[in-house]
């Protein structure tokens, strides 16, 4: 299952295996055509070298249906999809098994077993096991701790927002750095309260504002002009439909950090972002996802006070 990816509570897989570039292309179909709130899809390469469609349904797919959508691509290849019930089970527990700490400039993301390695000058995020994701150890959570490394180096944002906070690994980052308060919200009414538990266990209650609503339809998020940091790490296709309502709420000269991107999607959503006046900055490559950075115009702001 793919870090900070819905659905939270999946209750049925289908796995494929394909070569690369057939694996990327049902991704991205499979990706068009169903709720990203219901169902996730990844590929990856296998040690094998061979490549695997993977998709995660949160109730019983029509089996029938999928395998003719896909036909069209990998021809009766598809008939060797497998798809299986899978058991409720903990995702990020599991995933947390044998993962050692996460660092990124003074943050330090680990779980409950690691807090002895926590050193006196870090800024020390704990996350446990629940059943959200974002734990640091996946390139898109990463990416977006270090983008809030490189933005502390040039000021102190004054507003900050996240937007599919996930565990609220970033919201809570940003918090104990700024000892500000920070806007988080995610579609996901058990994100949130596992985000909320997180702030709450990292000392960060009073300074993380939560909201369960789509993108920035909130009244807390929904402020024109006023973040001046805004992460979004979530999906390419609900991150290009969110473009118009991300720059609504960005600070003239404000910065915001998207990822949750596989390389292949970076010029769809540079795109939709440009034709909103939202230029490149900079962006970063992790085990094939990518983090962009944009700003109004792609001019470098001058430094915060």
């Amino acid at each position: 299952m793919l870090e900070g990816l819905p659905p939270h509570k999946p209750t049925h897989s289908m796995r494929l295996a394909a070569d690369e570039s057939s694996a990327q292309a049902m991704v991205e179909l499979l990706g068009e055509f169903f709720d990203p709130a219901e169902t996730a899809v990844a590929a990856f390469e296998a040690p094998d070298g061979r490549w695997h469609l993977e998709v995660y349904f949160s109730s019983a797919p029509d089996e029938a249906a999928i395998l003719n959508l896909l036909r069209p691509i990998v021809g009766d290849a598809v008939d060797g999809a497998v798809f299986a019930p899978i058991e409720v089970k903990d995702w990020v527990k599991a995933s947390l098994e044998g993962l050692k700490p996460v660092r990124a400039g003074r943050f330090l993301v680990h779980g409950s077993h690691d807090r002895a390695v926590v050193r006196a000058n870090d800024i020390a995020v704990e996350i446990d096991a629940a059943l959200a994701f974002g734990t640091g150890h996946h390139g898109t959570t990463l990416g977006c701790l270090l983008e809030l490394v490189a933005e502390l180096k040039r000021g102190r944002p004054r507003h900050v927002l996240d937007v599919g906070t996930g565990t609220g690994i970033l919201a809570i980052a940003a918090a104990r750095a700024l000892h500000r308060p920070v806007v988080a919200g995610d579609i996901d009414p058990v994100a949130v309260a596992v985000a909320r538990a997180n702030a709450r266990l990292n000392g960060a209650r009073d300074h993380v504002r939560l909201y369960a609503a789509p993108g920035v339809q909130h009244h807390f998020a929904a402020r024109k002009g006023h973040y001046d940091l805004v992460f979004a790490n979530i999906l390419a296709r609900p991150l290009r439909l969110l473009a118009p309502s991300l720059r609504k709420v960005l600070a003239p000269q404000g910065t915001l950090v998207l990822s949750g991107l596989l390389i292949r999607d970076v010029p769809g959503v540079v795109s939709a972002y440009a034709s909103q006046g939202l230029a490149l900055v900079r962006r970063a490559e992790r085990e094939g996802w990518a983090t962009l950075v944009l700003r109004r115009g792609g001019a470098a702001p001058r430094p915060r006070r």
